[in-house]
This record gives structure tokens, C-alpha cells and sequence, in this order.
């Protein structure tokens, strides 16, 4: 279903506050938690042997996903880095890459893939499973820019900028925000903390449909991808039964690890993306 008409978003998305940058140390801690929990952690819903691939972010990895994929692994899933070393942005071979790895994947856990990305590697995610919805199972994103198009602003904008020689042309020049797309063709969560401190909270957010949830966790940008809750969140969608999908709904004990979530409209992205506001670059 298309997204009904409206008003179009004009302006610019604008990084987070300084103070929420300065504030992405929590990450080390998230990460010493992370291994502090593993023995619950490993107890988290077991799945059934498919696939799932999943991305870094913008300059980050496989390094930096390699402990949720071993958590991932001990569940029983065979995961998969993505292969490309840094994640510099979108340069050419990163967008031949993209869908060679998934057929890979795909052809190795012989079925649909689970794809799983962090910020920029969220996009990369949910590209593929427009491009090719017949291979990927589900697509969860984590604290990734979704909504964002070419002008709109991060806390990592001097660094892309940076990089974009790098870039093919069109990523972002052809780029829409996701609220002005078709209706995505698989089941999607987008998880989010309204404390990221890289990308504003609002840009991560997906319009709510029968298929699609935003939730929401405390924590930093940087330590997404190994924030328990987060961690929690992930293995329960992977853990449905192919074909079926439900709400994420945490057991009553873990319900203050969510805050209550938003799901986006047009209205809120007006006010995220004003049609005044300057474009401001982040230092």
C-alpha cells in the first residue's frame, strides 16, 4: 500500500544534540554488559537453522558484529558477516556485493535469509529486501537512518563526507525517505533509543503496518548491537516460525527494558524535517 498524499518533508533532518554525541561512551559499558549477561543471554529463544546476515555500520566490520553473531550461532543459526571489510558507504563494490552475499547466503542455508543491520548496514538490509523479497525472511534494523535522504544530517556527516568520492553517485541523490516509498515487502522491526547519540531517534522510525514495529531500548548508537534488550528483541523475531508474524511483546518481567514506542507519521517527520530548517553540518 502505498503512503497515502501529503505535505511533503522540505527540510532537512538534523543531527542529535552535542551532548547525546558526547555521550556514546556508554557503548563500552553496553559491551561489557553484553558479556557479563551471556549466561542469560544464551538462554533466549532457540531458532530453527536459517540464515541470517548481518551488516555493520557505517565505518565499522564484521569485527564489530561478531559477538551478536556468535550469541546468534550458539541459537542455532548459521550467520554470516558481509564480507566487504570497512563499510566505508555505498562505493561500487559494496552494490554488487550486497545482493552476491545474500544469493550466497541464501544457497548455503538453502532458504529465505534474516537480515539484521546496524545504522548504515540497516539500509543496506532493507535495499536487499526490496530488491530481492523472494530471499530474505524478515529485515531488522538497529538505530539505522531510515527516513533520512540526500541533505539530511547525522553526527557522522563530517566522516561521510569524507568518504563519498568513495560513493557511487546515485545512492542518496536517488534515495526517498522511507515514508514516501512503497510498502515494504517483508516483515520489518526497527529497534531504536531516543538517547542515540549519531542519528536523530525520529529517522529511525517506520510507518506502522500489519507487518512492521518500531521498538524501543535504552541505550547509546554504538552499542546497539550489543545492547541486551536490543539482543533480546532480535532473537525473538527470529525465532517465529517462517510465514508467520507477530508483535514484538516482551514477558511482563522484561517490560521495563521497553519504553513505550513511537511509530512514525507524516506529521512527526514535519516536525523533524521543517521546511524552514537550515541544513546544519555536524563538526
Amino acid at each position: 500500500m502505498a503512503e497515502q498524499a501529503g505535505a511533503q518533508p522540505t527540510g532537512v533532518i538534523r543531527p542529535p544534540s552535542t551532548l547525546l554525541t558526547a555521550a556514546e561512551y556508554r557503548a563500552v559499558g553496553e559491551r561489557i554488559q553484553f558479556s557479563a549477561l551471556q549466561p542469560l543471554l544464551r538462554r533466549l529463544p532457540r531458532g530453527d537453522g536459517h540464515g541470517v546476515l548481518v551488516f555493520p555500520g557505517f565505518m565499522a566490520s564484521d569485527r564489530s558484529t561478531g559477538a551478536l553473531r556468535q550469541l546468534l550461532k550458539h541459537l542455532g543459526y548459521r550467520t554470516y558477516g558481509w564480507g566487504l571489510g570497512q563499510n566505508i558507504g555505498p562505493t561500487s563494490d559494496v552494490a554488487t556485493g550486497l545482493t552476491e552475499r545474500l544469493l550466497y547466503v541464501a544457497e548455503r542455508s538453502r532458504g529465505q535469509v534474516s537480515l539484521i543491520g546496524w545504522s548504515l548496514g540497516g539500509i543496506y538490509a532493507r535495499e536487499l529486501a526490496r530488491a530481492r523479497p523472494d530471499l530474505a525472511r524478515l529485515a531488522i534494523t538497529l538505530g539505522s537512518p531510515i527516513q533520512m535522504a540526500e541533505g539530511d544530517r547525522s553526527s557522522a556527516q563530517t566522516v561521510w563526507e569524507l568518504m563519498q568520492r568513495f560513493h557511487v553517485e546515485d545512492f542518496m541523490s536517488d534515495r526517498l525517505r522511507e515514508v514516501d516509498r512503497p510498502a515494504f515487502p517483508v516483515p520489518a522491526t526497527s529497534i531504536y533509543s531516543t538517547s542515540d547519540g549519531i542519528v536523530t531517534w525520529k529517522a529511525s522510525l517506520l510507518r506502522k503496518t500489519p507487518i512492521s514495529e518500531n521498538v524501543r531500548v535504552f541505550g547509546s548508537h554504538c552499542g546497539l548491537g550489543h545492547n541486551a534488550a536490543a539482543v533480546s528483541v532480535i532473537a525473538d523475531r527470529l525465532a517465529q516460525p517462517e510465514g508467520e508474524w507477530s508483535e514484538f511483546s516482551p514477558p511482563w518481567w522484561q517490560r521495563g527494558m521497553y519504553p513505550p514506542a513511537r511509530d512514525l507519521d507524516r506529521e512527526l517527520l514535519l516536525k523533524i524535517a521543517p521546511a524552514d530548517s537550515p541544513a546544519r553540518r555536524a563538526s
